[in-house]
Formats: C-alpha cells, sequence, structure tokens
C-alpha cells in the first residue's frame, strides 16, 4: 500500500476532472466556425429629382413565409425543394434586414419629407407593406438570383389601400458558390428597390 499513488476515490476524482477539462477544450477547439455574414446594400443611385420632398412614409417589416423569416439563404429548386446555401448567411434575420434597408434606400432617393419605421416620431401620411415571394438562388436548368415582394401603399388615416405593385428582379449566376451568389442577390434587390423608391415616391 505504501507505494499506492491514489486511491480509488481519488482516481474517479481525477477522471471526471480530465473529463470535464478535455470536453471544454474540445468545444473551443473542434465547434464549427458558423458561415460568414452578408449584407445588403441599399440604393443610392436615383435619377435627379426636381420637385421638393413631400410626404412621410412608414416602412413595417416585410411579411412573408417563414422559410424566409431567418438569417439562412434560401435555395429553391424548380421541383420546390427548399434548402439553404451553404457557407453563408444574412447578418441579420432576412426581413428585419430589408426593413432597413429600404427605409436607408428611401432616405438616399430624398424625394420624401420623412422615412422611418413603426414606433419611430413621425406624422405618418402612409405606410408602406411588404409581402416578400422569393428571396433566394433557384437552381435548376440555370442558377439565378430572384426577389419579388408586393408592395402596398396604404393611406394612414383610413386605412384604404391606395396604390400595389408586384416587383420581380432575376439575374443569372453561374453557379451556386456562396460569394457570387450573394453578389448576385444583393444586384438583384438592390434594383428591385430602386424601382420600389421611384414608384412609390410618385405616389406618397
Amino acid at each position: 500500500m505504501a507505494g499506492r499513488l491514489f486511491t480509488p476515490s481519488v482516481r474517479i476524482s481525477v477522471v471526471v476532472v480530465l473529463g470535464l477539462t478535455l470536453s471544454a477544450c474540445g468545444g473551443g477547439l473542434f465547434t464549427k466556425a458558423p458561415p460568414p455574414a452578408y449584407d445588403l446594400t441599399a440604393a443610392r443611385q436615383f435619377p435627379r429629382w426636381q420637385g421638393a420632398p413631400r410626404g412621410q412614409l412608414v416602412v413595417t417589416e416585410p411579411s412573408g413565409v417563414s422559410a424566409l423569416d431567418t438569417e439562412k439563404v434560401v435555395v429553391r429548386s424548380t421541383q420546390g425543394e427548399i434548402s439553404t446555401l451553404p457557407g453563408a448567411q444574412w447578418s441579420d434575420r432576412l426581413p428585419k434586414l430589408l426593413q432597413s434597408r429600404i427605409v436607408q434606400s428611401f432616405e438616399n432617393a430624398n424625394r420624401l419629407r420623412a422615412v422611418g419605421k413603426p414606433g419611430e416620431r413621425l406624422t405618418v401620411d402612409y405606410q408602406l407593406l411588404v409581402d416578400l415571394r422569393a428571396f433566394q438562388i433557384a437552381v435548376g436548368d440555370g442558377t439565378s438570383a430572384e426577389v419579388e415582394f408586393t408592395a402596398k401603399i396604404v393611406a394612414d388615416r383610413s386605412g384604404r389601400i391606395v396604390a400595389a405593385k408586384v416587383f420581380r428582379v432575376s439575374i443569372p449566376v453561374g453557379g451556386t458558390a456562396a460569394e457570387p451568389s450573394m453578389a448576385a442577390l444583393d444586384d438583384a434587390f438592390r434594383r428591385a428597390v430602386t424601382e420600389l423608391v421611384l414608384w412609390a415616391s410618385r405616389i406618397v
């Protein structure tokens, strides 16, 4: 017994401590890193506006199917199968990200007196309601970045829809690699939101 270094109870304690230590190290060393996060670009290039800014607009958070209410990037096949794009994600939930970039696009156009989100201190004339139909990489015979949404302008006081329009942009992509796919989606969004701003600014 004199040469025994560890009693059974001590030996068990050492094994438990080593197990916890290795578990903690494994979590730090072997946890898979999240994919790179991508942002969207607000529209900046607009035809010169001759008139004075008019109207105040509130942009609500876009609605849509649950598959689009996420940070993941949707890939859709011609058979309707939905998956996600590996190696990429949005920097925020897609509807929240879209809302922010739509507001910024209106601000960059400088055609309205004020534009903001619900809860901000605006004397609201109109609300902009956006419903997402597609914001995805479509794969099939070819690959493309597709952005499609409906926009409704609602008079705030009466609640009446004064105008509505569908916006759709599709841009070819050479494959499903993350970087060109995300660049194409950003380009498609920027073109669609430019059309949205020009259209809504004539109504508000």
